[in-house]
């Protein structure tokens, strides 16, 4: 997994890096010290994995995600600040960031939250998630109606994402093959006119679709 990590002070990026190549299936390829060295980094790199910190100079990380998100959408982002605002997390996660997490988190979880978010999970600080959602719900205005048409296939699947079940869990509970999961998500994300993965889950939750 090659890791972009987006940090403007370079000594918590050597610890970063440290403590996530722990983990030998990452690999911190590349750095930048704010957002818009991290949006050069990936015009001239593969990379599968963003670390991003909020608060930098030049290009914040909320601008840097949406940006990011716009072009290279495959690519995974999980926001890593010092900062337990809501407003930044709420934000960050509309903008497409697939995950908030506060530095004061311990070594396995930053490194399990990484792998969730690129299994198709997302992953919330604890201490973040209760102000966050009832926000995200609140400023989903635009959310498309509850009526859209959904097989009941559709649904189940849209109730799991709701949940927070990565494409495995959700292929897992529902005796499909991992493709088909993912054919499905696209189809639903088509039907209901909304962006991704972290909007469907929102909009889950809105209809009463997750437990």
């Amino acid at each position: 997994m090659e890791v972009l990590l987006v940090e403007d002070q370079a000594i918590v990026r050597q610890g970063l890096k440290v403590i996530l190549e722990q983990d030998e299936q990452i690999t911190v390829s590349h750095e930048a010290s704010n957002g818009q060295e991290a949006i050069e980094v990936m015009e001239k790199h593969l990379i599968d994995f963003v670390m991003m910190d909020v608060r930098m100079p030049v290009m914040n990380g909320i601008e840097a995600t949406r940006i990011i998100k716009e072009r290279w959408p495959h690519v995974k982002i999980l926001i890593l600040t010092t900062f337990n605002d809501d407003t930044y997390a709420v934000e960050a996660l509309r903008q497409g960031a697939d995950g908030f997490l506060l530095k004061t988190s311990e070594t396995e979880k930053l490194i399990s939250a990484i792998h969730s978010c690129m299994r198709g999970g997302i992953s919330l600080h604890e201490e973040v998630a209760a102000k966050v959602m009832p926000k995200l719900l609140e400023r989903s205005a635009e959310t498309p109606r509850s009526d859209i048409s959904l097989s009941d296939r559709e649904l189940a699947i849209t109730k799991l994402v709701g949940e927070g079940r990565t494409n495995k869990e959700i292929a897992t509970a529902l005796f499909l093959s991992v493709g088909t999961v993912k054919n499905h998500l696209t189809h639903i994300l088509q039907k209901t006119g909304l962006r991704d993965r972290t909007q469907l889950a929102i909009f889950a939750v809105k209809h009463d679709l997750s437990d």
